[in-house]
């Protein structure tokens, strides 16, 4: 509290968001056997580039159960008792997380909402029921949580409860995520606005990144928005700002096709390395997937398939035809219906590389490959225009042309670059051109 007031008395512009939690239920209360089971994933997935799935903890089910119509006469009763309902919370909440209260409220058509019974962890007895967060009273969450099918016996470990928390406008941050008011003082998390999950987890390693490298003298660093989900969210960040608790989506990124999950070590491990951040180990690891992949890349560059050397059923069953001409075997999967497998299973061709994470992204990279080359020319086109810096003295009331609108938008937000400028909600290509017509004049 006492920092919250200290950063009240500096110049930062302050709002209000909300978030909540639902309750956590003893799991010996429940009876499974009315609850649809959810099983984990098969094959079992891992979360880590050096895991491997034999190391993976045991698999533990989630279920499913569902609100009624008498949990939401429920939940209506208690309204006038809810802090989110009577006034004492008014800030924002998640868009796509909305409390029990606001789902009966709102879409009172329905009679039923889904909720996902979670296991807090592999040695923990409480569940985390997913989709009934709640500020109501503690006698009104006991009687809706025992209403659910499964839950009649139902025991509340702990109740559910909202917050409502200060947020200071990111706009007012560097892609360093240090504050633009305050030298050295660097914000991460819900904070600046964003959910309270992953996003604010991978602020903390970006701000906790620059704070060290600020302390060494050296220079601050940032993924850009093509590099990381990270450089997409930290850019909307402080080039929009954000009104609502802000959540990574990828439909965020326009770069999308080249921020994969399977290439995430591609993209970021030879950088982290050079940061400090990645150790040996990783870094052997990584090394020998990328001269793998680069191995076998070249070998079926230089394999050359030709049509005697495939009979007729491995032609049908593989290309759905006969083979016309001399093909190289990395051509050959480029299409569609081949896969890897497949392909390293003709005569002549295998065997193939072992390890299955080689093995996937030679064939993305092949399947890919002018989708990819496509979005990296787009890329590179948009790193010209980041690469035109706006002077922090630029006097935009000199600038011929722009609307007031534009005018007053880029004199609050204060783009650092070119590119930053065409991201700002309501800054039009036409103004980004004149922008760059003043900026030559200038150097002229």
């Amino acid at each position: 509290a006492a920092l919250a007031r200290r950063l009240r008395e500096l110049p930062f512009p302050v709002e209000r968001l909300k978030t909540g939690t639902p309750p956590r239920i003893d799991r010996c209360s429940v009876d499974f056997s009315l609850l649809e089971e959810q099983s984990g994933d098969d094959p079992v997935p891992v979360f880590s580039f050096l895991g491997r799935p034999e190391e993976h903890p045991r698999q533990v089910s989630c279920h499913i159960t569902r609100t009624n119509a008498r949990t939401h006469e429920i939940i209506r009763g208690g309204l006038s008792r809810s802090p989110m309902y009577a006034g004492v919370i008014e800030g924002v909440g998640p868009r796509y997380c909305p409390s029990i209260e606001d789902k009966v409220v709102r879409f009172a058509e329905r009679d039923s909402h889904q909720i996902f019974i979670e296991p807090e962890g592999l040695t923990s007895n409480e569940l985390y029921p997913n989709g009934i967060s709640t500020s109501l009273p503690f006698d009104v969450q006991w009687e809706l949580v025992r209403s659910m099918r499964g839950f009649e016996d139902a025991r509340i470990t702990r109740p559910g409860y909202a917050i409502e928390y200060d947020f200071f406008d990111p706009r007012d941050l560097g892609h360093s995520l240090e504050t633009r008011h305050v030298e050295n003082l660097f914000f991460a998390g819900q904070i600046n606005g964003t959910t309270g999950y992953e996003e604010a987890a991978a602020q903390g390693l970006l701000a906790g990144l620059n704070a060290v490298l600020k302390t060494r003298g050296e220079e601050a660093w940032w993924p850009r928005r093509d590099q990381a989900y990270l450089g997409v969210l930290v850019d909307d960040l402080i080039t929009r700002g954000t009104s609502e608790p802000y959540r990574m989506f990828t439909s965020r990124a326009e770069h999308r096709l080249l921020l994969r999950e399977d290439n995430a070590d591609l993209r970021l491990t030879e950088k982290g390395r050079q940061l400090g951040l990645v150790d040996d180990v990783r870094w052997r690891a990584f090394c020998e997937k990328r001269e793998a992949i680069e191995r076998e890349q070249q070998r079926l560059r230089d394999l050359i398939v030709r049509p005697s050397d495939l009979d007729e059923q491995a032609e049908q069953a593989l290309l759905g035809g006969p083979l016309r001409r001399e093909t190289r075997a990395s051509e050959l999967l480029t299409r569609p219906e081949v896969s890897y497998a497949q392909l390293v299973s003709l005569p002549g061709l295998g065997p193939g590389v072992e390890n299955p994470q080689v093995a996937e992204q030679v064939e993305i990279q092949a399947k890919y490959a002018g989708y990819i080359q496509r979005q990296q020319d787009e890329v590179e086109q948009a790193r010209r225009a980041e690469a035109v810096k706006l002077p922090e003295s630029l006097d935009y009331a000199q600038v011929k042309g722009l609307s007031s609108e534009v005018r007053e938008k880029l004199m609050r937000y204060r783009p650092q670059t070119l590119g930053q400028a065409g991201r700002i909600p309501g800054v039009t290509p036409a103004a980004v051109s004149l922008l760059m017509i003043h900026l030559k004049k200038q150097q002229a």
